[in-house]
């Protein structure tokens, strides 16, 4: 079943001199499952794109159907309401709430979903026994690594219930050890939930776990590769 239908998606962005076409008319389709990386040089596109599937960034043309919901058709107000019940977001500089416990933040987002305290806490609790780092729920950031913020990022991500989960660059400030960890991590979650989840990297080893790898230069699409994994 596909979650997203892009159809001939384009970005612009006009300066005094020039016209730079960042995304030129991609078509492509994610499915439910997946665990996709979005990969290119610097200034290919990769991150306006996610973007634009995210409701970040407006297209100057195209669609973007989100279980069946063209999401720039709505109203600003009803997308980011959209945009909270569907869409999962992992950056590379984690966001997180530096006042929040690990905890907090995870329920931050359920908490503006209007979804009851018990359930709440519990699925806060799942989450981050998930990413292997419940004993660290009452932990603010700070106190944190950096390895061990991202996971708190990726369980607030999927404590939401997402349709899929967006990632732009989520190994980039991570050492070795803490990329292996954390995309094992996310390979499991997304087994185990169904999540989709689509990357925007540069990292060999998100290629390397990645079922799908979509190239995108100049502002399209390049190859579009499935693996058995």
């Amino acid at each position: 079943m596909n979650v997203i239908e892009i159809k001939d998606l384009v970005k612009i962005y006009n300066s005094s001199e020039v016209q730079v076409k960042a995304v030129n008319g991609i078509t492509v389709n994610f499915e439910e499952g997946e665990f996709t990386a979005v990969v290119g040089p610097s200034g290919s596109g990769k991150t306006t794109f996610l973007n634009m599937l995210g409701g970040l960034d407006r297209p100057t043309s195209g669609s973007v159907k989100i279980g069946g919901t063209n999401v720039w058709d709505l109203s600003s107000r009803k997308l980011i309401d959209f945009r909270m019940n569907n869409i999962g977001f992992v950056f590379q500089s984690y966001n997180l709430i530096p006042v929040l416990t690990a905890g907090e933040n995870v329920e931050f987002i359920m908490h503006l979903q209007g979804r009851p305290k018990k359930e709440r806490e519990e699925r806060t609790k799942e989450m981050l026994e998930a990413m292997g780092i419940g004993d660290r729920i009452k932990s603010r950031p700070a106190k944190l690594s950096g390895g061990q913020q991202q996971r708190v990022a990726v369980a607030r991500a999927l404590a939401s219930k997402p349709e899929f989960i967006l990632a732009d660059e989520p190994t980039a400030n991570l050492d070795s050890h803490s990329t292996t960890e954390l995309l094992e991590l996310m390979s499991q979650m997304n087994k185990k939930y169904n999540t989709t989840f689509i990357f925007a990297t540069h990292d060999q080893r998100v290629m390397d776990k990645a079922r799908r790898i979509i190239t995108i230069e100049d502002g399209k699409i390049l190859s579009d590769e499935k693996f058995e994994r």
